[in-house]
C-alpha cells in the first residue's frame, strides 16, 4: 500500500525531519537513510515498522542538524582593537595609505574566536536518541493513517468487483442451462458427420454418449465454488484489516474456477461470459495486491 508521512521536532541540541513513505509489495520491506552516527538507533526503529506494517515496500529518511546558535563564532574586541590601533599606527607613518575593509580586520588571526564543538555526552546523546524515536513513531502512526485512508479506498473499488463478478457468475448459470442442449446439438451433428464412414450406433449407445459429455460438461460445482468464493471474499473485505494475503489467496481459487468453466463450455456465450469472468478476475487481483 501507498502512503506518505512526515514528523520532524528539535531539542537537545539538534533538529531532525522524518520522511517515510511505502510503495506496494508483496511482503514487508524496511530501508532506512540516516545520518553517519545514528545505525545504533536503527534495529528498534525497524522493530517498530515490523510492529505497524506487515506489508509494502518502506523508505524511511532521516535528516539531522545541529544547534548552530552554540557554534557561532564570537568576536575578540580586545583583539580587534589592538588591530585599529595598529592601522592607526601605520597610517601615522605612511600618510594617505588607505584604510583597511573590515573584512580584513575580521581575517586576522585571534579576532574572531570559533566556538570549539563539544562532544556531547552520554545523556545527552540517549536523550536525542529518544526523541528521535518517538519522532519516529509519529511518523509511522501518520504512514498508518495514510495506508487506512488508501485501503479503504481500495475496498470500495473491490466490493464494486465482486458486484460485476457476482453478475457475471449468474449469467453463467443461465447460460449454463442450455450446456446440455448444446452438447446433444454437437453430438449430433459429429454423428451425421461421421455417419458414412462409421457403423451406426444404437439409441442406447448414443444416449449414454451423450449423457457422458453433459457430465463432463456440467458446471455446476465450479458456479457453486465461485458463490462461495464471492462470499468469503465480501466477509473479508468487512474485517477491513489485514486481509490482502487471504484475498489473494483467493483470487487464485476464483482463477481456478473460471478456467475450468471455459474448459467445460460447450456454447459460445457460455464461453463468452467465462472469459468476461476471467477479467474480472485478473482486475480484481491486481487491486488486492495494493491491500495490506
Amino acid at each position: 500500500m501507498t502512503g506518505f508521512a512526515r514528523d520532524r521536532g528539535e531539542g537537545s541540541g539538534i533538529a531532525w525531519v522524518w520522511e517515510v513513505k511505502s510503495v506496494n509489495g508483496r511482503g514487508l520491506d524496511v530501508r532506512f537513510r540516516m545520518p553517519p552516527g545514528w545505525d545504533g538507533i536503527e534495529a528498534g526503529l525497524r522493530d517498530a515498522a515490523q510492529k505497524a506494517l506487515k506489508r509494502g515496500s518502506v523508505s524511511a529518511g532521516l535528516a539531522v542538524r545541529n544547534d548552530q546558535a552554540a557554534n557561532r563564532p564570537s568576536l575578540d574586541r580586545a583583539a580587534l582593537d589592538a588591530a585599529i590601533a595598529l592601522v592607526a599606527e601605520v597610517q601615522a607613518l605612511l600618510p594617505g595609505a588607505p584604510s583597511p575593509p573590515a573584512t580584513a580586520l575580521l581575517a586576522l588571526p585571534g579576532v574572531m574566536l570559533q566556538a570549539a564543538e563539544e562532544e556531547p555526552d552520554e545523556a545527552l546523546l540517549a536523550a536525542r536518541a529518544a526523541a528521535v524515536t518517538a519522532s519516529f513513531g509519529r511518523a509511522l502512526a501518520a504512514l498508518d493513517a495514510s495506508r487506512r485512508d488508501e485501503g479503504a479506498r481500495i475496498g470500495a473499488v473491490l466490493a464494486a468487483k465482486l458486484d460485476e463478478i457476482d453478475t457475471l457468475v449468474a449469467a453463467a448459470e443461465a447460460d449454463a442451462a442450455t450446456q446440455p442442449a448444446a452438447v446433444r446439438d454437437r453430438l449430433a451433428a459429429s454423428l451425421r458427420a461421421l455417419a458414412d464412414q462409421t457403423p451406426a450406433l444404437t439409441e442406447e449407445r448414443i444416449a449414454a454418449e451423450a449423457a457422458l459429455l453433459a457430465s463432463r460438461a456440467d458446471v455446476r460445482e465450479e458456479l457453486d465454488r465461485l458463490h462461495a468464493h464471492i462470499a468469503a471474499a465480501r466477509a473479508l473485505l468487512a474485517e477491513g484489516t489485514l486481509v490482502g494475503r487471504r484475498l489473494d489467496f483467493l483470487t487464485q481459487e476464483f482463477n481456478r474456477e473460471a478456467n475450468t468453466l471455459c474448459s467445460k463450455a460447450a456454447s459460445r456465450t457460455l464461453t463468452a461470459t467465462g472469459l468476461a469472468l476471467k477479467a474480472a478476475i485478473e482486475q480484481f487481483r491486481e487491486q488486492v495486491q495494493n491491500l495490506e
